[in-house]
């Protein structure tokens, strides 16, 4: 690589002697390679040679062919690939010494009329040459693809060159954003910015990243969610709000996980979890119909059909089916440590009664949800922010929606109950002080906020990375992030 550097580094200095200006401010890009391919590709070379259309382009070369007195270069322009031909009877002498010099990675910009080769390839005769950019080291296996998965991550930028595919999950993420906002406008929501910057981290049972504020002297937790901000707008009166930000959460890296990631959260008054298990539907149907011709999505070796409605089937019904246990002693907290021990002697029993029956759930029933379903009823000890169940005060009216084995969405019937929060924020204290770290803090701020009355509200969040892994396919999160945490290298 080293050789390489000096070698390109040293046709760069060739290049300015000619006194060619080697970063130059701006070119003048009259035509995008889809435009020129889309407007000549149906004429013949007779027509093009009449109308002779003069234009100019610009890209990277990717392939260079030289024959003495003329060149071919294929260049990319970072969507398309375009010929382009040099002979030195028709450029000026300082370009085509210019022409010698060029490698493989340059970026250049052309001057010169469509023709078509014998070969009836598409291609630009060049008339002037504009030297954009230098690529002091080589593309990776001459354009034949970058395939090494670690470097492709530390290095996004060579694979949106060298993999066209890469480029299209990021078209397909952008498109479906602008989706699922353009959903929640339509619907009268009102799009916030919420702090990223948190005095007591809240809204989610996660681990946070602390930070500091040097003026203040305080310490701060970047968000682990937005929801106990969004909730201080529904007390104002603000009824439909919706907020897409980053949240940021101290666990693991897995195919499901990254640290740092996409999510939606929105929020609604006077509407409860039915309301918005219809409403999750409602949205993965418009996009649907924008992202599948058939209504199905290929995940893996299986076809997944995304009509609505969703299964739906109650988190404690769910475990006993898989797990083997009646419903009665899933609610006794010794026979479900009995039951851990047992089947899982390998496993630090969790800190409480709530942890061990997420263990279950995550063991027996996660993996197994391929199709779309919603997971009904979570118990109140692991929804410390969800309003009591109508049908059985040990539970709440929360669901998570399951898609692919993958946690997409979770919401809930919001608890608007201040008093009833407290005692729940109380009892999550007392978990943390059994070694849960991930239990959440008692958020005095928030509680004055619902003192003040919110009326009864449904609220959601949808992970964005996920959503975007589904509809393209991609095995992992690190595919849909341009940019995932990564360890750094030694």
């Amino acid at each position: 690589m080293e050789e390489q550097f000096s070698v390109r580094l040293e046709k760069l200095k060739k290049t300015i002697e000619l006194g060619i200006t080697p970063y130059p401010y701006r070119f003048e890009n009259t035509m995008r390679f889809a435009e020129i391919i889309a407007k000549f590709k149906d004429c013949n070379a007779e027509a093009l040679k009449e109308t002779a259309q003069e234009l100019s382009c610009a890209g990277r070369i990717l392939a260079i062919r030289s024959m003495g007195k003329s060149t071919f270069m294929h260049m990319f322009d970072g969507e398309d690939k375009l010929q382009v031909y040099i002979r030195k009877e028709m450029v000026s002498e300082k370009d085509f010494a210019l022409n010698n010099l060029l490698d493989i990675g340059d970026i250049i910009g052309v001057q010169g009329t469509v023709f078509k080769t014998h070969t009836q390839e598409l291609s630009i005769l060049v008339k002037d040459i504009t030297f954009l950019a230098k690529s002091f080291h080589p593309l990776p296996e001459k354009w034949h693809g970058l395939q090494d998965k670690e470097l492709r991550l530390r290095q996004r930028y060579l694979d949106l060159i060298v993999n066209p595919e890469t480029k299209q999950i990021f078209r397909k993420r952008s498109q479906i954003i602008q989706h699922v906002r353009a959903f929640f406008h339509d619907r009268g929501y009102i799009e916030v910015e919420t702090p990223m910057m948190h005095p007591i981290p809240g809204g989610a049972t996660a681990r946070p990243f602390i930070t500091h504020h040097n003026a203040l002297d305080i310490d701060l937790y970047l968000r682990v969610a937005p929801e106990l901000y969004l909730k201080r707008l529904l007390v104002g009166g603000m009824e439909k709000v919706f907020e897409i930000n980053r949240n940021f959460r101290n666990e693991g890296i897995s195919l499901m996980h990254n640290p740092e990631f996409t999510m939606i959260e929105f929020y609604e008054l006077y509407r409860d979890f039915n309301d918005y298990m219809t409403l999750s539907e409602e949205l993965l149907l418009t996009l649907n119909r924008e992202l599948l011709p058939d209504g199905t999505i290929q995940w893996q070796e299986q076809m997944i059909s995304m009509a609505p409605p969703f299964k739906r089937v109650k988190f404690m019904e769910a475990i006993s089916e898989k797990a083997g246990l009646t419903i009665e002693q899933l609610w006794d907290e010794a026979a479900v440590k009995g039951h851990i021990k047992k089947h899982f002697p390998e496993e630090a029993l969790p800190p409480t009664f709530g942890k061990m029956l997420e263990l279950l759930f995550d063991f027996y029933v996660e993996k197994t949800l391929i199709e779309p379903t919603f997971v009904t009823y979570y118990p109140k000890m692991i929804s410390p922010l969800s309003k009591t169940s109508r049908l059985d005060e040990r539970e709440t009216e929360r669901f998570e929606l399951f898609i692919a084995g993958m946690e997409i969405a979770n919401g809930f019937s919001e608890l608007n109950d201040p008093l009833e929060q407290r005692k729940r924020f109380e009892e999550q204290s007392r978990n943390r002080e059994r070694g849960d770290a991930e239990a959440q803090l008692i958020d005095n701020n928030f509680l004055q906020a619902l003192e003040y009355g919110m009326a009864p509200a449904a609220g959601e969040g949808i992970g964005i990375d996920r959503l975007v892994m589904l509809y393209t396919g991609a095995p992992s999160i690190k595919e849909v992030i341009l940019f995932p945490l990564l360890r750094p290298k030694e």
